[in-house]
């Protein structure tokens, strides 16, 4: 992650809670394209192995964190590059969960086309400044929106997965967030369950921190299924052309990761210190990774002031970089393609998927949960239990999303309801009218320290091991 954006302070008074209405359990699908799922360490469509082929797609970045679905003439725009390119996959980082996005998916679907989302925005979404920070972002009307964005896009058969954090961990010494991203994944794959949807893969987005990212690997692999990701997703910029599978050090990591158990891919690809030419491309889906991999998403379709960029927009202004240099003179909405997208579109073009089922493993194992060290500084397997008052959604429905505006009150700012203490990974989730899938019981049990009004909860945020070096919104944003 390039940017994260910053809260200097945050507000005392809590926020009121969000109305919920009555939703019916949609378990059917909208769309052409058949339903992906997980199946051992990789992703199947039907009977066909399915690799991750894609773009990061988010025009503007994090200075105009606007939903790109719902901008129908740019996004048919868009498409027609993304067939060109011949991809299968976007990764969009922000959405608005208030409106219907029955249009712009159909748009996709008809252009063969996936959608990796992001579940969290800019003002949803967990502030990893320090434990107190953490603890009060985790709310009810957090999740009221994560929620809410499940609902909003459960129906479409080409969402093919949802991320629920995006380099929440970014340096050694700030994996205090780790139990509250899994806690997410715990409350995500409940209310699926609790909602009668269809198994979405859940997972985490990670940086590829070298001291701690074969703990996260682990950690969010750990556990029962219902606290796992359904996959793991590295951004990963360790390949600068000119390279190889040896000199990247990614034969190193096919080693390393072989045998986990959920997918592996890579979220964002792509390092821009020389020409990009896209030697990974070839790699990527080789023989030589396929055991372990399912493909990934370059980053990112359009240029922005960080240098990366395969497309250049109107009113951008042009990098130095003279990729990014137009090919017209823009106006009106057009877009350009750059020598950046060319080289991406031929790496496409000359790199087939294998034949056959690339050798991945039918049968795996969850992980060991990692032990406590220099570099993680998470001490046992219990979680924050999920705020009381977000339980209801479980058999009310979440309601229409708070979507994206400058009259959009943050959940950062507080809630009515936070964390009451722990509980273990095998405790009991609570259930609603429609439970299905592997959701059981009626309460949240929890263990370990009660605490009452906004305020840490110590197990997780007490001592020096939990000290933090970083300042950050954490968020979908990837490198804006």
């Amino acid at each position: 992650m390039k940017v994260a954006g910053v809260f200097a302070a945050f507000a005392a008074t809590a926020i009121a809670s969000t109305p919920t209405e009555q939703l019916e359990p949609r378990q059917t699908t909208t769309g052409s394209l058949p339903i992906v799922s997980v199946k051992g360490n990789a992703f199947f469509a039907g009977q066909n192995r399915f690799y991750v082929r894609g773009v990061a797609y988010q025009p503007g970045g994090a200075a105009d964190a606007a939903d790109p679905l719902i901008d129908i003439p740019a996004l048919t725009r868009d498409i027609e590059n993304f067939k060109k390119l011949g991809i299968n996959t976007i990764r969009v980082y922000t959405v608005d969960n208030s409106v219907s996005h029955d249009a712009g998916m159909k748009l996709l679907a008809d252009a063969g086309i996936y959608l990796a989302l992001d579940a969290n925005t800019p003002d949803f979404s967990l502030n990893r400044q320090n434990n107190q920070t953490l603890f009060q972002s985790y709310n009810e009307n957090y999740l009221q929106s994560i929620f809410a964005t499940i609902d909003n896009f459960a129906g479409y058969s080409n969402l093919l997965l949802m991320i629920n954090g995006n380099e929440v961990i970014n340096e050694r010494n700030n994996t205090i967030a780790a139990p509250y991203v899994k806690a997410l994944n715990r409350d995500m794959k409940n209310y699926i369950a609790n909602r009668g949807y269809r198994k979405i893969p859940i997972g985490y987005a990670a940086a590829d921190v070298a001291e701690n990212v074969n703990q996260q690997l682990a950690y969010f692999d750990c556990g029962p299924d219902t606290v796992r990701g359904d996959f793991f997703a590295l951004n990963d910029y360790s390949w600068c052309d000119p390279s190889s599978f040896t000199k990247s050090g990614w034969d190193a990591k096919v080693k390393r990761y072989s045998g986990y158990g959920v997918p592996i891919f890579m979220a964002e690809f792509g390092c821009i210190t020389n020409r990009r030419d896209w030697g990974e491309i070839a790699a990527l889906y080789s023989a030589n990774m396929t055991s372990v991999y399912s493909g990934g998403l370059a980053y990112e379709y359009t240029a922005e002031p960080n240098g990366y960029g395969l497309s250049f927009l109107e009113k951008q202004s042009s990098p130095t970089n003279t990729d990014f240099t137009p090919q017209v003179n823009n106006n009106n909405g057009v877009i350009s393609p750059n020598a950046d997208f060319e080289r991406l579109q031929r790496a496409y073009a000359a790199t087939p998927n294998p034949t056959g089922d690339g050798n991945y493993f039918s049968t795996t194992t969850a992980s060991t949960c990692p032990p406590v060290s220099s570099d993680w500084a998470v001490p046992n397997s219990l979680l924050p239990s999920m705020p009381r008052l977000a339980q209801r959604y479980m058999t009310n429905g979440a309601g229409k999303g708070p979507g994206l505006g400058d009259k959009v009150t943050t959940s950062q700012y507080g809630g009515q309801s936070y964390s009451e203490g722990l509980v273990a990974m095998e405790a009991q989730q609570p259930t609603g009218t429609n439970a299905g899938g592997t959701a059981t019981g009626t309460g949240s049990a929890s263990t370990g320290t009660k605490t009452s009004g906004a305020v840490p909860l110590e197990p997780l945020g007490s001592g020096a091991n939990f000290a933090l070096g970083v300042v950050g919104v954490v968020f979908g944003f990837g490198m804006f």
